[in-house]
């Protein structure tokens, strides 16, 4: 997968249906979101997301992309996420992608880390 597609199925995770997240999520995942239950995995990782708000919008940057082996994706970077009339969310994520068949990759491991300025 090329970073551009990389970029634009991440985003898609952010923004896409409950249905779309489902579909890219893989029930092996792992992940670790800044509210409880924080840690979670398989089924409980996604239908945690997936029933939740979708975001109207979200902005990348800080990016990084890394292949450390044939068919695993690793990407990092700042997310500034968006809803209606909502505030906006900030947190420093990653995630992996394993590739299961030709052009289809799910994610495997998803986290978020909020600003230090989030706490305070």
């Amino acid at each position: 997968m090329q970073d551009a597609r990389v970029w634009e199925f991440e985003e898609s995770l952010w923004t896409g249906s409950g249905e779309h997240y489902r579909d890219s999520i893989d029930p092996q995942c792992l992940m670790v979101l800044p509210e409880p239950p924080f840690v979670m995995a398989g089924q409980q990782a996604i239908d945690a997301v997936s029933d939740t708000p979708r975001w109207s919008r979200v902005t990348t940057t800080q990016r990084q992309v890394m292949r450390p082996q044939e068919g695993l994706i690793v990407v990092a970077y700042q997310a500034e996420a968006f809803r209606v009339d909502e505030k906006a969310y900030q947190a420093y994520c990653t995630s992996t992608y394993r590739r299961v068949a030709h052009e289809k990759w799910t994610v495997v491991q998803h986290q978020q880390t909020l600003p230090p300025m989030a706490n305070a």
